[in-house]
């Protein structure tokens, strides 16, 4: 028995499709929904989400104050817990503080996550003295983040075309690793006889290009919702 839309084979019982969830339909049987057990209402288990993470937060203060007020105690001066406790800052805001809200907004949560990841970068190399921030670690940040920011503004707000945003997208992080081989090489002068980013290029490229054809292809693009029953691809 096959889906009268979608014509994806169908198991004995079945009354509704498991990709395009149409229902059953067969001309010489009349389907006929019985309960085999009483319908009682499963309550979830609530919880207070706020408090959770009020909790979560307390617990953090644990890594990102105790090392400052103890070298501070110790040195009157701040060496290496600057780096414990921006991390755990870092961590924090990326992870933690989106689970404040019900619903997070990716759109601001994920461009303010890669400053605060620039900014810890920053910090680095002006605590370490180094000179590498601006010509290696802002570029590449920079454009990270404007690749980022835009492959989840995209997914976020279109509702359809997203195979089109994920294929160029992995086009874009292609071209990012080719810049961080030159940004390596013109920084720090290393060099090497292959360059290596042309496999992840090749690799990224090919897949973006794949998911673009499959988008255009609209033949293709059914054939292997249905053999992997993964559902509408948009």
């Amino acid at each position: 028995m096959y889906c009268i839309k979608c014509g994806v084979k169908l198991s004995d019982g079945q009354t509704v499709c498991p990709v395009c969830h149409t229902r059953v339909y067969h001309p010489d049987f009349e389907i006929t929904e019985t309960n085999t057990y009483p319908k009682v209402p499963f309550k979830s288990e609530e919880f207070n989400r706020k408090g959770l993470m009020f909790v979560i937060t307390i617990l953090f203060l644990i890594p990102l104050l105790l090392p400052i007020i103890l070298e501070l105690t110790w040195h009157d001066r701040i060496e290496w817990s600057g780096y414990v406790s921006g991390g755990t800052l870092v961590f924090y805001i990326c992870f933690v503080l989106p689970s404040w809200f019900k619903h997070p907004n990716p759109v601001i949560f994920v461009p303010s996550s890669c400053v605060i990841a620039t900014g810890y970068l920053l910090y680095i190399c002006l605590h370490t003295g180094g000179k590498w921030f601006m010509p290696f670690a802002f570029p590449l940040c920079l454009s990270m983040t404007v690749i980022i920011s835009a492959i989840t503004t995209l997914l976020y707000y279109l509702r359809r075309g997203k195979l089109y945003v994920v294929g160029g997208g992995l086009i874009a992080l292609g071209l990012w690793t080719v810049l961080l081989e030159l940004l390596i090489r013109s920084t720090f002068g290393i060099y090497s006889i292959v360059m290596w980013s042309s496999a992840s290029l090749t690799v990224l490229a090919l897949s973006g290009i794949a998911l673009i054809i499959i988008a255009i292809v609209k033949p293709l693009k059914e054939s292997l919702r249905r053999i992997f029953f993964i559902g509408k691809i948009d």
